[in-house]
């Protein structure tokens, strides 16, 4: 079965929803007194403290597009709604959260499709799974909302932008649903409204589908950069849809004279595998080297005990690179600046080795299911970032990251991890790296190994030099599934 999870989006999806000015006008009556219960008494009508709160909440929207970060509620109302206001930010901050809840469930009429429950029920009869991811400010908007109309029982994992810091269509927030779902991204559906955020995010993390359902609701934006391979009127007309998926999806094929077991998921290392820095560190030495300092210097043990806990997701990648910054005696504010700078820029001058889009697109062609292992303190979105440059961004099925897991090759959780979200047994599933220890860690587990770019010591059980030869592998030699 190709199919295992739909994933729908909330807003003009589960529910439709529509506001007029008058009735925000009238409904700014309860955050005016929500305010003055936190002891903030704006001295503003209704009237000038809609025109406040919109102008800010435009500011912000107009932040999110172009950045896709999602700020907490706190940053929102003090930096972008009222920041010309001396109010008490305890204060504030204190009903941040509430204040945004109240504007994203009260500022709008909304409604249940009212299809909605009958199409959940025969989606979990089918036997898959259900999810939703939303962007939203506000971590009540989305439950308060779901149980509201009693539906909250159909949705695990439920994803929203407030709670993991970046939104719609980053790629990275459809991973970590897929991945907290634990199934790959690939045998997943997404369902939205909005072409720019669903549709476009859905193709970017590799969803199977990115089906769009229509919503009456002029928002005023440009909503294209992607086809939708279906558009629907009703949600009703999904069933149809996921019985013809269900119906046409194979069995794995194994063709005969070959393995029992045949090869059906290929997990690669990230670094000195599909990308190299051929001039790794540089602008961090020259930044040094601008303040009299020696790069040389040796902090080795220190800067590892830094790494480890920084791969391991016990300190942000900014507070660990700050520390790399304390060892060399930094402390101003604009050479911390600097120095930060500088080392993003090492870390985003990736080069990738000839022929690594090629050879992984033929491999997805194929049908073999592909998956990241990576030990790294950069978050997912970034070295997404890094794939969608050179153009393979859309293959993987599983990313998975010392960062999120909290243990780095060669724990065997790790690797387990991967083969757990795509649903493949050991057996079945290679590894390819350039490291002694993951190659070793990969063989303890039960994987076959590939190594490429590799280490002298490095024992695996095959070598390839050129990165496409990876296909001509003789565990690699027939195609996985017809599609």
């Amino acid at each position: 079965m190709n199919i295992q999870a739909v994933f729908f989006d909330m807003g003009g999806t589960i529910d439709t929803y529509g506001y007029t000015r008058e009735l925000r006008l009238e409904r700014t009556s309860g955050i005016r007194e929500r305010l003055l219960t936190a002891g903030i008494d704006l001295g503003l009508s209704n009237e000038d403290l809609y025109s406040v709160i919109s102008t800010g909440l435009a500011r912000y929207h107009a932040r999110c597009l172009k950045t896709l970060e999602e700020l907490p509620p706190q940053r929102v109302w003090a930096d972008y709604i009222l920041p010309e206001y001396p109010v008490d930010r305890h204060a504030l901050d204190a009903i941040a959260e509430d204040l945004m809840c109240f504007i994203e469930t009260q500022y709008y009429e909304r409604a249940m499709r009212p299809e909605i429950p009958m199409v959940l029920e025969a989606i979990q009869q089918m036997g898959l799974k259900i999810g939703l991811i939303s962007n939203v400010n506000s971590r009540g908007q989305v439950p308060n909302n779901l149980a509201e109309y009693n539906l909250i029982h159909y949705f695990d994992p439920i994803v929203l932008s407030s709670e993991y810091g970046l939104r719609k269509p980053d790629p990275s927030i459809f991973h970590y649903a897929a991945r907290l779902a634990k199934v790959p991204t690939s045998h997943c559906i997404y369902v939205g409204d909005r072409i720019a955020r669903d549709v476009l995010g859905a193709r970017r993390a590799g969803f199977r589908l990115a089906i769009q359902i229509k919503h009456n609701f002029k928002h005023g934006e440009l909503d294209d950069g992607a086809t939708p391979d279906a558009i629907i009127e009703g949600m009703d007309e999904l069933l149809d849809i996921l019985r013809a998926e269900l119906k046409s999806t194979s069995p794995n094929l194994q063709p005969s004279g070959v393995s029992p077991c045949p090869i059906r998921a290929l997990l690669f290392d990230a670094g000195d595998m599909l990308y190299f820095r051929a001039e790794r560190g540089r602008y961090f030495r020259e930044f040094l080297e601008g303040l009299g300092l020696k790069p040389e210097e040796d902090y080795d043990d220190e800067r590892n005990s830094l790494r480890q806990r920084a791969y391991c997701g016990e300190v942000e990648q900014e507070d660990y690179q700050r520390e790399i910054l304390n060892l060399y005696g930094i402390t101003q504010p604009e050479s911390i600046v600097q120095g930060l700078k500088a080392m993003r820029k090492d870390e985003d001058n990736v080069q990738f080795f000839d022929g690594v889009r090629e050879t992984l697109i033929t491999l997805k062609e194929k049908g073999y299911l592909l998956g990241i292992v990576t030990d790294t303190a950069n978050p997912v979105h970034t070295k997404l970032g890094w794939f969608e440059r050179g153009g393979f961004g859309h293959v993987w099925d599983a990313i998975t990251s010392s960062l999120n897991v909290g243990v780095r090759k060669p724990d065997p959780m790790i690797y387990r991890t991967a083969l757990e979200q795509l649903g493949v047994p050991v057996e079945q599933a290679v590894f390819l790296g350039h490291k002694k220890s993951e190659l070793e860690g990969a063989k303890a587990v039960g994987m076959k190994t590939i190594a490429f770019n590799y280490d002298e010591d490095a024992l695996a059980d095959y070598y390839v030099e050129i990165f496409a030869d990876i296909l001509n592998v003789p565990l690699l030699s027939f195609e996985v599934e017809t599609r």
